[in-house]
This record gives structure tokens, sequence and C-alpha cells, in this order.
């Protein structure tokens, strides 16, 4: 299984940074210049909250499709998958800004049989072309003969997109497998006769949120 790491509910992936800030706040102190220390307080604390990775509670149901990412959803549309898979699809996505857990998560158990990664822009993430333009990650995954997209896309701060997804492993539903640094995106591509349950401007939540119920075949 893949895992990305925690310790003390924060993403291991974040403690260099928040030790950074910390040890730049304590020398600030120590140099006696409290205005910069302060500052790197308050980046101290920040970066403690962005790297946050709270335990988040299922949504029962097989075929449910739980959130992949925290954050508002901005686009629910018809569209062509982008790449890995083909035909028309039906594109969830979400914008996650510098306040929202960035820790992704796989939305439905199944088995990885795509994995590509574009090397892009970092125009803001939610802009519509972003999706095709910005750099990103994308998984593919089977479920039960369905099968589905989702894409990590950098954003117009973020510049760091990690994926532990692998080739022919199996993701559980909601587990951890990447992130991405500073305000970013995910998108969501799903069967056109999945069951939407979520509409334009909803707040959802990583592994918790319902987003619909894939529609899937034996």
């Amino acid at each position: 299984m893949v895992k990305v790491k925690r310790f003390a509910g924060i993403c291991m992936d974040g403690y260099p940074f928040i030790l950074l800030f910390v040890g730049l706040t304590s020398f600030a102190f120590y140099m006696h210049a409290t205005i910069v220390g302060v500052a790197f307080s308050v980046l101290s604390v920040w970066c403690i909250w962005f790297f946050r990775d709270p335990e988040r509670e299922l949504p029962a149901g097989e075929h449910v499709l739980a959130s992949p990412a925290d954050g508002k959803v901005i686009e629910i549309k018809e569209v062509e998958y982008p790449y890995l898979l083909t035909g028309k699809a039906r594109k969830i996505s979400i914008f996650m800004n510098i306040f929202s857990v960035h820790v992704n998560r796989s939305p439905i158990e199944g088995k990885v049989i795509g994995l590509k990664y574009h090397e892009g822009k970092f125009m803001g993430a939610f802009k519509e072309k972003a999706s095709l333009e910005n750099e990103q990650m994308g998984v593919a995954l089977e479920h039960h003969g369905q099968k589905i997209l989702f894409v990590q896309i950098a954003g117009l701060i973020a510049r760091r997109i990690i994926c532990r997804a692998k080739m022919d492993e199996v993701l559980q539903k909601g587990e951890r497998y990447g992130l991405i640094r500073f305000g970013s995106r995910l998108d969501l591509y799903v069967p056109l006769d999945t069951k939407i349950e979520v509409q334009v401007g909803q707040k959802v939540f990583a592994g918790k949120s319902i987003i619909g119920e894939i529609a899937w075949q034996d």
C-alpha cells in the first residue's frame, strides 16, 4: 500500500519546512530581531497548519467515490479524457487554496493502470485552462471494470507535486497517495453514468465527502 507518512497529525513531507521556519524564528529572537522573529513565528504556525493531515471517516459503500482532495468544487462538466483513458467523462474540479489540507487520497479502491506526468505552466489553478496547460500528474484507476482518472495540478504558487502511486498496485479508498505544496487543484474524471452528488460551489473534504457513486461492472 502507498503511504504518505505522517507524525503527530502532520504530513512528514512538511517537517523540513516547519523545522526551517522554527529554526529561523529561534535564531531571530536569539539575535533580538523581534519583528523578524514574529514574522517567522507566523510562518511557522502557518506551515504547521498547511501540512496538517487529519484522520477522516470514509463514506460507506464499495462503489461510493470519496473526495480525493480538500477544497471547493469549481467545475462539473462533460469532457473527453485528457490522456491515459479515452472517451467521454464527467470532470469534477476541486480547487485547494493555501489553507486547505493538501494531502490527496484515492477516491475509490482500484488497481493503478496508468501514470502520466506532464510538465507545464504554473498559472492560477482556478483557471479552466490550467487543467490542460499546468504541470500535472495523472493516475488512472480501474474499479470493477470501470475506469477513472484523477489529476494533481500545480498552481501559481505550487511548485512541487508528490505522487507515490505505482503501476499495478491497488489503492484503497481514502488511502493517502500524494500531495501538492502551496495551492493547487485536483481534477477527477469519472464515467458519464456516475451518479454525481456534489455541486459547483460546494466545499469537500478528502476521504470524507461523497463525490458520487460509480456504476460498477463485473
